[in-house]
């Protein structure tokens, strides 16, 4: 693996990155996650050769975290919630966070298990989030009952964007549909996060090390979730989410 010192350059970086950098930057990402040893599930890189054809140098893979609990909620507590799980993420020097991975509802009716896989995309040279929902019982989340799990303020954005990015598509190791999260548009708002980050500027580059807990820090607060803080604790600063973050995911 490169060492921390590895850089992409800032000044000609388009915000995608290489299937090598990918793999880098995953298995960084849950090295740091499990260490944390928080009990939620663990992260893990899963191999999946495509077959005797595969270069040896590439490697083919995804990050996996399954059986991922959430709570259901009723429309009262998405209410109650509102913008919280995501203003929580702000970063700020006065701000006292707790490290803890969830930031959702607080009541359930019935837990809602999710199986989370990152994947890179070798047509837009990014990670790719798909992600499948169920029941106790193994039972398939409906898509309603899906889109209740989610924060107030997600639910909003969807409804006005129906549904456009996140689908429903085939994964492209397991043979089987699961949704994503549309990848259109995640270089430039990667990019962006980037160009406002001191220690990116300053050194003149992106630690590859450090894209994935950027991605990370855009993508969960759509699910009500957040990243430990403990995550940034080598990153010179955090990285500021704003509830316009999602919005630019939207785009």
């Amino acid at each position: 693996m490169p060492s921390d010192k590895a850089l992409i350059n800032i000044s000609t970086w388009d915000g995608t990155i290489t299937s090598t950098d990918f793999y880098v930057a995953a298995v960084n990402f849950a090295e740091q996650w499990n260490n944390l040893d928080l009990g939620f599930p663990h992260w893990s890189w899963i191999n999946c050769p495509k077959g005797p054809l595969l270069a040896a140098s590439k490697v083919e893979g995804y990050l996996s975290l399954e059986n991922m609990i959430l709570p259901g909620s009723a429309e009262d507590d998405r209410n109650e919630c509102g913008l919280a799980g995501i203003e929580d993420l702000t970063c700020s020097n006065e701000d006292v966070f707790s490290d803890t991975a969830i930031l959702v509802q607080k009541h359930s009716q019935e837990r809602h298990h999710y199986d989370f896989h990152v994947v890179y995309s070798s047509s837009f040279r990014v990670p790719v989030l798909y992600f499948r929902a169920y029941c106790s019982d193994g039972e398939p989340l409906a898509k309603e009952d899906l889109e209740r799990d989610l924060p107030a303020y997600t639910a909003q954005e969807l409804a006005i964007s129906k549904w456009t990015f996140m689908t429903q598509e085939e994964h492209p190791y397991l043979n089987r549909p699961w949704y994503t999260l549309h990848p259109c548009g995640t270089g430039d708002w990667m990019k962006l996060l980037f160009s406002n980050e001191p220690s990116a500027v300053s050194q003149g580059g992106v630690a590859v090390e450090k894209y994935l807990i950027s991605w990370f820090s855009v993508v969960c607060p759509i699910f009500g979730l957040k990243i430990p803080l403990k995550l940034f604790v080598n990153v010179s600063s955090c990285i500021t989410v704003q509830p316009t973050s999602l919005k630019m995911f939207l785009m």
